[in-house]
């Protein structure tokens, strides 16, 4: 009882404490998004205060942890969340510790004076909250051609060789224009034909610096013969994870299987690399088609569930409200300044 009750407490922690470090890094579990470097280049870019929740021991060391961000919107009051931006940061912990965290998260909120807590995956005992969505994850081997094997013959085979005939090239971006100017103009349109803010052109320049620069992360970049980008993506990686975070395409190009080209070219690196899991990130409910894409590679489908704790937890409705379709609309009619405006002036809010 004892051990129970000293295992309940928690601390916060700041995301340079060196224990931090040392705990993402000795745990298995661990993906890119628990990296500090990841917390505190999301809160640095969107003045965000960012730190650890944390369970230690009488020594200090710690035994179990998540790391969050205090938002504060306008109608939902403050709020920890693990991470915003960021699609899955369950907790590290233990499966039979995970009721404990759980309640020590719940004390933390009440002791801060904040509304609730959301975490980006499982925590034992807490309220799931959000909207239903998917998660699909390919287990890599070390000869990539393992891995090609389980690809859809025709979904996925077939368009590779169709972009290898047309003879696109696919490179590894070596500058930060490559993210800032290349991926970010294509990533502009893509955005602008979903009816969807873009980030601020801020966020990429310090994920170049912060994520990118320092080896944990890469943009990817398809173009033609003549050296016209048509698709790019960004990979995030870390812990023998790599994660798929954002990509963008010329819908004209789409005929030349741009992207099927892209994707194979990250998970054979990644194989090379020594990763062991391929992560293509989350698909929200309804978007069958993207599901069938993420699927025809071999990666496994998984139910991807937020919970939270405090006093809204549980309450999210569904996404896309009247405002979210009037913006939408909005966006995709005018010209792309548009949507580069109220990415620089609302997308914080969306965290």
């Amino acid at each position: 009882m004892v051990v129970a009750e000293r295992m309940a407490s928690a601390t916060t922690l700041d995301l340079a404490d060196p224990r931090w470090r040392a705990f993402v890094e000795a745990s298995e579990d661990a993906t890119p998004f628990h990296h500090p470097d990841w917390a505190t280049f999301v809160a640095d870019c969107y003045g965000f205060k960012a730190f650890v929740v944390a369970m230690t021991e009488p020594s200090g060391t710690i035994t179990a942890g998540l790391p969050v961000a205090e938002i504060r919107q306008p109608l939902r009051g403050t709020r920890w969340v693990s991470l915003p931006f960021t699609d899955r940061v369950p907790p590290l912990v233990a499966p039979d510790d995970g009721p404990a965290l759980t309640r020590a998260l719940t004390g933390a909120i009440r002791a801060a004076g904040v509304r609730e807590a959301e975490v980006r995956g499982d925590l034992p005992g807490a309220a799931p909250t959000g909207w239903p969505a998917l998660r699909h994850v390919l287990e890599l081997q070390s000869d990539p051609q393992a891995v090609y094997a389980g690809f859809h013959p025709s979904q996925v085979k077939r368009s590779i060789r169709r972009a290898e005939r047309e003879g696109l090239i696919v490179r590894t971006g070596s500058r930060g224009e490559d993210l800032t100017d290349v991926f970010y103009g294509l990533h502009l349109r893509t955005r602008r034909r979903q009816g969807v803010p873009i980030q601020p052109k801020r966020f990429f320049r310090m994920l170049w610096d912060r994520i990118i620069a320092r080896g944990m992360g890469s943009v990817v970049v398809v173009e033609t013969p003549a050296g016209e980008p048509i698709a790019a993506a960004v990979f995030v990686f870390w812990n023998r994870t790599v994660v798929y975070k954002f990509g963008a395409s010329d819908e004209s190009s789409w005929s030349l299987r741009p992207n099927h080209l892209l994707f194979w070219h990250a998970i054979r690196t990644a194989c090379e690399r020594g990763d062991r899991w391929f992560d293509f990130g989350r698909t929200d409910a309804g978007q069958d088609g993207l599901s069938a894409f993420k699927r025809s590679w071999g990666a496994r489908e998984e139910s991807l569930v937020y919970h939270a704790v405090g006093e809204g937890a549980g309450r999210s409705g569904p996404p896309g409200g009247r405002a979210s379709r009037a913006l939408a609309a909005v966006i995709r009619r005018s010209p792309p300044v548009v949507c580069r405006v109220t990415g620089e002036l609302l997308y914080r809010f969306a965290a």
